[in-house]
């Protein structure tokens, strides 16, 4: 389930340097104490330790982006992007949502996306047990590493329970423990990501600022955006608002940018939470913009696996603002359009020597207007929902609710608000697929485009690999 890592102390400044091998249940059981005492001696260490996580975000298939990453294959399995090609061996059988258990390429992405989440879940265990151990750390760095790791583990948990619904809940870096570790209930898992993220709310609850000016290590703010997520997630309207509204409130450190070609900038005022492509030696450009962008490499040859999908560009308004500058155009020979893809990150090369332009996007100021509409709807506070879904439409450059229907009623403002989602976030961290499912509007919506759609195709298969190594893990119905 997890994979092992070699833990390198370099000179006096430490990296913490991890490098994934085979599965964790495949080799003895780690010397961890070697490493936390070297790894947590001082306050200086242990912030390297975290920054390796951070680092390795990027390295990690589950929040890289890239083809096995949460954000394309949720994307895939929606109606937000879909394969070039249908016969696709990796991609074709999740938009299809026919993904297979074992022997295939599919299986194996499916394999990549839930260990490499555990294993970002594993080095989140290892830096909370070494905090706990220490007594090197100065109290104010031990709160601050502790409620990042918590932090860390509570959002690779939310994806992997969304994703897989019932899932081990690993909570130590005990071999024996995890090797055979059943399957909790999602209520348990969900119930952990709370107590990790009131927790991590605690204890960063003076950490109101960036490190070094770089949006990419978790604030206090980041851990409120997430838990009013979950709060939205869990039907707890009121709490949902209260967090956004935190987070929004924020008017000094975020803003909603007009200009749209600004949003998915490295460190724009509008993120909350991004992952540096720094993360990943050598790279400098976004895993997002290398999958998602159409473009040339050589005559004849046209690079990128995906494409927005038909039902997508049907969708969306070619007025809208996030058409002409999220969306771009693969033309042929004759200047026809025959793909649109996803051009929110717009570099996919950049020279040496010049600064990264852009990081990953992880959690960002829309979506908590998206947030608090949402609760205020469930809550019939229909005239403040309106104005946070405008506070997007106006910037998208398209007919206000207030102006074109204020009297709109609760049933359909929702309806309106999850097309917003749709519109706003198509193609982040799999927002569509969450969101259909939560709803429970998965099938309605996919069916009608995807032919061999079922019911039990709304959760992923638990990898056949994981099961054969460990028979206390049972499957998901329909595989």
């Amino acid at each position: 389930m997890y994979s092992k890592y070699f833990i390198r102390i370099v000179s006096i400044t430490v990296f913490l340097t991890i490098v994934s091998c085979e599965d964790f249940v495949d080799i003895d059981t780690p010397n961890f104490q070697i490493v936390s005492e070297n790894v947590f001696a001082n306050d200086e260490t242990a912030i390297a330790a975290v920054t390796g996580i951070y680092n390795q975000l990027m390295k990690s298939n589950f929040s890289n982006g890239w083809q096995y990453s949460a954000t394309v294959l949720g994307g895939m399995s929606a109606d937000i992007i879909q394969p070039i090609r249908s016969t696709h061996a990796t991609l074709g059988p999740f938009w299809q949502n026919e993904i297979s258990i074992i022997n295939s390429r599919d299986a194996d992405a499916n394999l990549e996306l839930w260990s490499s989440a555990y294993n970002i879940v594993y080095l989140a265990n290892s830096v909370l047990e070494g905090l706990e151990n220490s007594t090197n750390i100065t109290v104010a760095t031990k709160k601050q590493l502790m409620g990042q790791a918590l932090f860390i583990r509570a959002f690779c948990y939310f994806y992997l329970t969304n994703l897989y619904r019932d899932v081990p809940l690993l909570l130590t870096t005990d071999y024996n423990n995890n090797a055979l570790a059943s399957r909790n209930s999602s209520e348990e898992i969900w119930e952990q990501i709370a107590t990790d993220l009131d927790e991590a709310i605690d204890l960063l609850d003076n950490i109101t600022y960036y490190e070094e000016v770089k949006r990419t290590h978790v604030n206090l703010y980041v851990v409120l955006a997430l838990r009013a997520r979950v709060y939205l997630y869990r039907g707890n309207w009121s709490k949902a608002e209260e967090l956004s509204s935190q987070v929004i409130a924020q008017k000094n450190i975020y803003e909603i940018l007009e200009d749209l070609d600004q949003v998915f900038l490295a460190n724009s005022k509008e993120a909350l939470w991004q992952i540096s492509p720094e993360g990943e030696k050598g790279q400098r450009v976004t895993s997002e913009a290398m999958v998602f962008i159409r473009y040339v490499f050589l005559p004849g040859i046209v690079l990128g696996d995906v494409k927005l999908a038909d039902s997508f560009i049907n969708a969306i308004d070619t007025e809208d603002k996030r058409f002409t500058h999220w969306i771009g155009q693969e033309l042929d020979g004759n200047g026809k359009v025959v793909n649109y893809y996803s051009y929110k990150y717009k570099h996919h090369r950049v020279p040496l020597g010049q600064e990264i332009p852009e990081y990953s996007m992880v959690l960002r100021l829309a979506e908590q207007y998206l947030i608090r509409a949402e609760a205020r709807a469930m809550q019939n506070k229909l005239p403040e929902a309106i104005a946070d879904v405008d506070k997007l439409r106006q910037r998208a450059g398209i007919e206000l609710l207030s102006d074109i229907n204020p009297g709109i009623g609760q049933e359909a403002l929702l309806e309106v608000i999850m097309e917003e989602r749709k519109m706003e976030l198509f193609a982040e961290w799999g927002h569509r697929w969450l969101d259909l499912k939560r709803i429970e509007k998965a099938s309605e919506v996919l069916s009608p485009i995807k032919p061999l759609w079922q019911p039990t195709d709304v959760w992923f298969p638990i990898p056949e690999e994981e099961r054969i190594k460990n028979p206390n893990l049972t499957q998901n119905d329909g595989y």
